[in-house]
């Protein structure tokens, strides 16, 4: 497997060290990883920073085009992706693979949008138009529970808008994301989208740096309440998805043998690591038992094991 290189200003290049990549399932090293340096991750922005001024007046029909492009090269790789994120993130392979062909679907949604202009006000006194217009360099940091179909939430969205990009993905699943900028780097100028691996060191540099004008962040909600910190002394744009406290209700007149899967499955998809999953559940007296007695049952059948074997 690999070797496996950092995308900075259009090439792959090694990182100033390197860290392991762990498999969940057997807990063995899967490959080395390059982690980038302070020194690469100020490239990769300054990369961004320069080629912003062309990405952003290319025409947005071009743009539309580069995420296609993309998407086409994602769709034909999904197998190769899908067994990458299964070794480094646990998941089973079908779904692996699954989060990976949304990735490609998503870059080809956002190819499907457009940023007209919008007349707000067009009166005899006076005419108000609203344009929107790309900000400059977005870092993009990206968890491992999905790290593929979350970046596809950042990325092209960015992209299309004329923004450049500095991507990180999670220290623990670096490699599926790695494994893409390798596959594309050719379909983006130098320095329009840059990818760098870390060991959980670099965000905070991220969301501190100068020239990046917006941190689009998925993670925790301790450590979003960092980068919003970050941010602040610059008054940095900043879309943050956190962790969510979802609940379940369930009434007294429903069947718990009926009912007990759809609630399983919404706490325990992703082995239950999914920001709106399920996590607390208040149910009827008249059937908390029953219900407790069907939900321990599906815990107990419920296979744990490599996300490479079936079933």
């Amino acid at each position: 497997m690999g070797p496996f290189k950092l995308l900075i200003n259009g090439q792959l290049v090694d990182g100033d060290a390197t860290m392991d990549v762990i498999n969940p399932a057997t807990e063995e090293v899967l490959t080395p990883c390059p982690r980038a340096s302070k020194a690469q991750l100020d490239a990769a922005v300054a990369a961004a920073k320069t080629a912003f001024p062309a990405w952003s007046a290319t025409p947005m029909d071009e743009r539309r085009k580069a995420l296609v492009a993309i998407a086409d090269v994602i769709q034909t790789n999904v197998a190769e992706l899908g067994r990458i994120l299964t070794l480094e993130q646990g998941k089973p392979l079908q779904d692996a693979m699954g989060e990976a062909f949304g990735a490609s679907a998503f870059f080809r949604y956002f190819a499907s949008l457009n940023l007209p202009e919008q007349v707000i006000e067009d009166s005899p006194e006076k005419k108000v138009v609203l344009r929107r217009r790309p900000l400059g360099v977005v870092g993009a940091i990206v968890p491992w529970n999905f790290p593929l179909i979350l970046m596809a939430f950042k990325v092209p969205a960015a992209l299309l808008a004329g923004n450049t990009v500095v991507l990180k993905p999670a220290a623990t699943t670096p490699l599926s994301t790695l494994k893409i900028a390798e596959l594309i780097k050719d379909l983006l100028p130098a320095g329009v989208l840059n990818v760098i691996s870390d060991a959980n060191d670099l965000g905070g540099e991220i969301t501190k740096h100068p020239d990046i004008r917006k941190v689009s962040f998925t993670g925790s909600t301790e450590t979003g309440k960092k980068v919003m910190a970050g941010a602040a002394e610059a008054l940095k744009r900043i879309t943050l998805e956190l962790g969510g406290n979802d609940a379940g209700i369930v009434l007294g007149d429903v069947n718990p043998a009926e009912t007990a899967p759809k609630i399983f499955n919404a706490a325990f998809q992703n082995s239950g690591q999914v920001c709106i999953a399920m996590k607390r559940v208040y149910i009827h007296e008249s059937i908390y038992d029953a219900m407790c007695d069907e939900l321990a049952k599906l815990a107990e059948a419920a296979v744990v094991g490599d996300g490479l074997e079936q079933g």
